[in-house]
């Protein structure tokens, strides 16, 4: 007989789901303090820093040759700068978060599309309905926030969803780059790498369109806190750990959660209501996701 699994292992997901869903609670404290890209470019230089001194405090190996480093690189700049870039920077420009999150679900969609080509994955018919069940899920948990929309002020803001899209697009190609050209590591090195690449690449863009404005207050401190150790660090370590030890399109299916769970977290911290109907499509996203997941 098999040995069990470890509870911490089989917990790793829920974990992960939970940490990266802060995310958007963190960037609603930071937003009227920060310049979106400007905040991003300095988590990034931050995180980078501390994921290096752990590193070097464990003797963790670095990747070997140009061609690791490249490769590392590449990734962070795709999962870091490009996808997170592009969300927050549509935001600010004035993309509601409900079109945002559902723009990003589209995420699962794409990755279990491209997976038998890119990776040979095979996608059974149950994870297709599980798929298709936590998309539905996620357009009732944004119905409300999304009834109220005036379609003329979505065309204004047609380039910011362009962006938007491109950063989920980034975050996809982002996953599958990770799982076939960075499959071993120690994660703190190979990610202390990613996010120097996303400082690198974000910094320049933040000068050319903001004023790098960050105000020196407790609200931007905390938020880039938590962002740096909990988002980034922790988040963004499991979900290495989860792509390495599993499908991509399973570790994708797991997005279907945030805005469920960011929708959850509003209703708590911020007195945000929450809908019958949301927490009905809450529990259609969490049956998808199972089936979707599901070995």
């Amino acid at each position: 007989m098999a040995p069990s699994t470890p509870l911490l292992e089989r917990a790793t997901p829920a974990i992960f789901v939970l940490l990266w869903s802060t995310g958007w609670i963190t960037a609603r404290y930071a937003i009227d303090h920060a310049e979106p890209l400007t905040f991003l470019a300095l988590r990034h230089a931050l995180t980078a820093a501390a994921l290096a001194a752990i590193a070097l405090a464990l003797g963790a190996p670095w990747p070997r040759g140009w061609r690791g480093v490249a490769h590392a690189m590449a990734c962070g700049v795709l999962l870091n700068a490009m996808y997170l870039g592009g969300v927050w920077w549509a935001i600010g420009q004035g993309v509601p978060a409900g079109v945002s999150g559902l723009v990003a679900a589209l995420q699962p969609i794409l990755t279990a599309m491209l997976a038998p080509t890119l990776l040979g994955e095979r996608i059974t018919t149950r994870q297709w309905a599980g798929i298709a069940l936590g998309f539905a899920g996620i357009a009732v948990v944004l119905q409300p926030r999304l009834a109220g929309l005036d379609l003329a002020a979505l065309g204004a803001v047609a380039l910011p969803l362009a962006v938007n899209a491109l950063g989920m697009l980034a975050a996809t190609l982002g996953t599958f780059y990770q799982k076939r050209f960075i499959p071993v590591g120690h994660p703190m090195s190979t990610q202390a790498l990613q996010f120097l690449a996303a400082f690198l690449v974000t910094i320049p863009v933040a000068a050319a369109l903001e004023t790098l404005r960050i105000d020196a207050s407790i609200e931007v401190a905390a938020a880039m806190a938590w962002s740096v150790l909990v988002t980034s660090i922790a988040a963004n370590t499991l979900l290495l750990v989860l792509i390495r030890r599993g499908a991509v399109s399973r570790t994708a299916a797991l997005l279907y959660l945030m805005p469920p769970l960011v929708a959850l977290q509003a209703w708590l911290l911020f007195g945000e209501t929450l809908a019958p109907v949301q927490i009905a499509g809450m529990a259609v996203t969490v049956l998808g996701v199972a089936l979707v997941t599901r070995r």
